[in-house]
């Protein structure tokens, strides 16, 4: 089941061969697991997601219910935390550093379709990998998509779809997410504790 589909990052791949078809399933058969305990059954839904997962920190948090394509693409560092309805599509490298935060209702999505219609009527696909550096917060509702990357300490707004790489420490927001101003630490510490 650890095969990556990383050899497609590049170029066009079939997820409807058998065996690709067969660790979707296994993903989708632990996802559906996970998402069926009571939220009290704190060390089963952490032992699902650390056998799942390529790589997970010792402290983290994923509030059901979570979804995902293959599960052993995804790589979480320490102290992750996401809120309800985080779904990650990982047929490529999904890789989310320390202390990052994610609100409910988000996607990382890695597999994308041909723009020509004939190869995509085919069901081909290509994937990208995503990586969210450490200390970003991801606002509710975010869409990121193939190939991109978050920098460190970066803010994503409610709503953004990200479709371009965000550098680090910055605000950005909107459809399409563009950078709306660099984030200031000392003047943010100060705004909150007056």
């Amino acid at each position: 089941m650890n095969k990556r589909l990383n050899d497609y990052s590049f170029g066009l791949y079939d997820p409807n061969t058998p065996e690709i078809r067969a660790r979707r399933l296994f993903a989708k058969e632990a996802c559906f697991r996970f998402n069926h305990l009571l939220p009290s059954a704190i060390s089963e839904q952490e032992q699902i997601i650390r056998e799942l997962f390529k790589k997970t920190g010792k402290n983290f948090e994923i509030t059901a219910p979570f979804y995902c394509d293959y599960g052993d693409g995804i790589s979480i560092g320490e102290n992750f935390y996401s809120n309800h309805n985080l779904v990650i599509l990982d047929a490529a490298e999904v890789s989310f550093g320390n202390d990052v935060f994610i609100a409910p209702n988000c996607g990382f999505y890695t597999a994308a379709h041909p723009l020509d219609r004939a190869r995509r009527n085919l069901g081909l696909e290509y994937a990208k990998a995503i990586t969210v550096e450490n200390s970003v917060w991801i606002g509710a509702g975010v869409q990121v998509l193939a190939g991109v990357n978050i920098g460190e300490g970066s803010i994503i707004a409610a709503g953004a779809v990200v479709n371009r790489d965000i550098p680090a420490g910055v605000l950005a927001a909107g459809v399409p997410c563009r950078v709306i101003r660099e984030i200031d630490e000392d003047a943010e510490k100060l705004r909150n504790y007056r």
